[in-house]
């Protein structure tokens, strides 16, 4: 394929999500007792289904969940320019914000029921400047490791045209979800 094509396609996809969400819940909090007795993955798969809320960052940096499995998720942006620092470029927040989102919701599909999570630690890199011209761009989240107290992840944002952007590491503290 080539990357037109491929941009095509992620664009496809991504509108038929966010279509998808917005018909269904829409934007939101998911309330606790809708999530009971869900495993992480079930939350992530009922979120991109409609069937719970999607959060207000979406919205707010142009980004969304876009596919998730077992130890992934993917998410899919497009910087505007309305997400530029004074300098003229694309804020690092951003970046580091659509790598968070997938690093975290990796290790989210990871969590079995009454489980929940916190980012400890976060390392971003960026390594190429994207613009409002760049078009959709992927991060790619994958857990490394999902133990009873902790979890580790990587993820990459990507082009089309498979060039690198950024990449980040996350450790995360797994805990018992508090009673409700």
């Amino acid at each position: 394929m080539t990357t037109e094509e491929i941009q095509a396609e992620w664009l496809l996809q991504y509108e038929a999500i966010v279509q998808r969400m917005n018909d269904g819940v829409g934007v939101g909090l998911a309330n606790p007792a809708d999530i009971a007795g869900l495993t992480g993955l079930q939350q992530m798969q009922a979120m991109l289904d409609g069937k719970l809320p999607y959060p207000h960052i979406a919205h707010t940096l142009d980004f969304s969940l876009v596919e998730v499995g077992e130890g992934r998720a993917v998410f899919q942006g497009q910087p505007q320019l309305k997400h530029y620092n004074p300098l003229g470029s694309v804020h690092g927040g951003w970046y580091a914000t659509l790598l968070d989102s997938a690093l975290g919701c990796a290790v989210h599909t990871t969590l079995p029921v009454g489980r929940g999570y916190t980012t400890a630690e976060l390392g971003v890199n960026i390594v190429r400047a994207a613009s409002h011209k760049s078009g959709p761009l992927r991060a790619i989240g994958t857990v490394l490791h999902a133990g009873r107290q902790l979890a580790t992840a990587e993820a990459r944002i990507v082009g089309a045209d498979g060039k690198l952007y950024a990449h980040a590491t996350t450790t995360c503290l797994v805990f018992e979800a508090p009673a409700r």
